[in-house]
């Protein structure tokens, strides 16, 4: 079993619904590659309201019908497979905002 107790780091994605990637959604490419990768952990989670670069904002009221939710993709890993990770997922996201941060694992079951 992995052991990820301790400071790691953590890989926020923030991308949209409709993003693809080599004709799959995209939030669903990353946890593929990430499975594919043996990181310890990823996480889809989906916004409700929220924008990005283009200014344009995508929400979940019934009014607006927002086919395009904004998307997180968090991953948790030791800095050095996150680190040798990031290239992969640069590649990937063609628009989008990429973040590290040190992150305090506390437990991982």
């Amino acid at each position: 079993m992995l052991k990820l107790q301790g400071k790691r780091k953590l890989m926020r994605i923030f991308i949209g619904e409709k993003d693809r990637y080599e004709g799959k959604p995209l939030y669903k490419a990353i946890v593929d590659k990430c499975l594919e990768n043996n990181i310890a952990g990823a996480t889809v989670i989906r916004g409700i309201y929220g924008y990005g670069a283009s200014s344009v904002i995508h929400s979940s009221k019934v009014l607006t019908l927002s086919d395009d939710l904004p998307l997180i993709v968090e991953i948790v890993d030791k800095e050095e497979k996150i680190n040798e990770f990031l290239p992969i997922i640069d590649s990937m996201v063609e628009h989008g905002l990429i973040t590290l941060e040190l992150a305090d694992v506390i437990t991982y079951r």
